[in-house]
């Protein structure tokens, strides 16, 4: 059976407190024991001041008896100065074990008091220790140990019942503090992810957190943060799923938008004019380019990463095609090396190339420059994308390769960057971003130069 923190709470408390009031009450009575003693030393003193006070020092057997049966002992001494007067019965009592109050340490009054409480029968006792009336005197005194194991247990049980009462009112006040300040939060919490966790798709659902300064609070706060970034994540993967609905749908009347396209740029493929015969291989290779784009982006939104068909690739020569006529006419400076090749499938390394230059001339770019700086690595190979626009803003530095947040343009989708490195990881790179300024903004693209291993092989 499961048990509530409450109930646990409660246990804990009442447990702790009965420990704290065992720790008063050891003490408790072994201070009882002493002042009980030193009652009957005090008491002592003047029974036999009565006798110095008698002529010749003697008094009668009764009025002996009396003072005796007054103070509550069998026999009374005092030693001072090297005088010894005593106030005895007819015959001195044999005794079982002697105590010296004025040697008795912390512990061992403690001992002595615990020990006393556990023993039975009619033994004898002789308590030493100075005069409370005059400390320079010592008193001697035997008395039945049963007259002060009977007043120590009197005194430790009511000590006992009132420490119990203190224990329970003490322990239901801090256990009601305790509810309100940490249990019934902690339930809300509780609660309300349960509640989450039904229908993280709800906005409702999330947490208010409350206004408190404590580690409660910052927990109540990172809570509905967590949530909010969840539900806003559930939120962006329905849109990406109904994107990809969309592109489902489209395909295959944009398929033959592009196909129409084809045969058109076939007829120009027989023209006389030497600028037309320039452009078409370019326009032709377009065209195809987007066709299959559109069945990557469907398998990308559909089924995770298009497949791959890695090959050796000339950096330079597509670094060049991806540059052809991008955005504003931002100037390329190629600075790739002649022949530098990595191992990569080659329309998705176009795609990225394109998607890096293009970026740069939409933010403001003039001049984009491509370079290799560790063209000699025998393993990887890096293209640095090193750009004179005015750099990326705080904001898109955030969120910059998640999709739907990285965007640093007005209208963007944040796609761009956010594809081009999950397909840069799926040919066995990575695309970073080094830096970025004022002077303008620098990635980094890390190719393998043979073959890279898929993915789950």
């Amino acid at each position: 059976m499961q048990r509530s923190l409450s109930a646990r709470l409660l246990v804990l408390t009442i447990v702790f407190v009965m420990l704290a009031e065992v720790l008063i009450f050891l003490p408790s009575v072994a201070r009882f024991r002493v002042s009980w003693l030193n009652e009957r030393l005090g008491a002592a003193h003047l029974a036999i001041l009565t006798l110095e006070a008698a002529p010749d020092a003697m008094v009668s057997q009764a009025l002996e008896r009396q003072l005796l049966d007054f103070v509550g002992v069998r026999a009374i001494a005092l030693r001072r100065a090297g005088e010894r007067l005593a106030l005895l019965n007819d015959m001195p009592p044999a005794v079982d074990a002697t105590y010296d109050l004025a040697t008795e340490g912390p512990v061992d009054m403690i001992v002595n008091a615990l020990s006393l409480m556990g023993r039975h029968g009619e033994a004898m006792t002789r308590i030493l220790g100075p005069s409370p009336k005059e400390p320079a005197s010592e008193i001697e005194i035997v008395l039945r140990e049963r007259a002060l194991r009977d007043a120590i247990l009197g005194f430790a049980g009511r000590i006992l019942g009132l420490s119990l009462v203190i224990s329970i009112i003490t322990a239901g006040l801090v256990f009601l503090v305790l509810r309100w300040q940490f249990v019934r939060p902690m339930r809300r919490l509780t609660r309300n992810m349960i509640r989450f966790r039904e229908a993280p798709e709800e906005a409702g659902r999330i947490v208010r957190a409350s206004a408190r300064d404590d580690e409660l609070g910052v927990a109540e706060r990172e809570l509905a943060t967590m949530q909010k970034a969840l539900h806003d994540t559930l939120a962006q993967r329905r849109k990406l799923a109904a994107l990809g609905t969309a592109v489902a749908k489209i395909q295959h009347d944009l398929r033959g938008i592009l196909s129409t396209a084809l045969v058109v740029s076939d007829r120009l493929e027989s023209s006389d004019d030497p600028e037309v015969q320039r452009v078409t291989p370019t326009l032709v290779a377009s065209i195809e380019r987007a066709a299959k784009l559109c069945s990557q982006t469907l398998d990308y939104v559909g089924r995770g990463m298009p497949e791959r068909d890695p090959v050796p690739v000339d950096l330079r020569v597509l670094v060049e095609e991806a540059g052809v006529g991008f955005a504003r006419a931002a100037h390329l400076d190629n600075r790739v090396p002649e022949g530098l090749t990595a191992h990569a499938d080659r329309d998705q390394l176009f795609r990225i190339v394109n998607n890096l230059l293009r970026n740069a001339a939409e933010a403001g770019a003039e001049t984009v420059t491509v370079g290799a700086p560790e063209a000699g690595r025998r393993d990887r190979i890096a293209l640095d994308f090193l750009d004179d626009g005015p750099g990326l803003p705080p904001r898109a530095l955030e969120k910059l390769f998640q999709p739907f947040e990285g965007s640093a343009r007005a209208g963007g989708a944040g796609l761009g960057l956010a594809i081009a490195r999950e397909l840069a990881r799926g040919n066995g790179g990575d695309l970073a971003l080094s830096g970025t300024g004022a002077a303008g903004t620098r990635f980094r693209l890390t190719l393998p130069r043979t073959p890279a291993q898929s993915p789950g092989t």
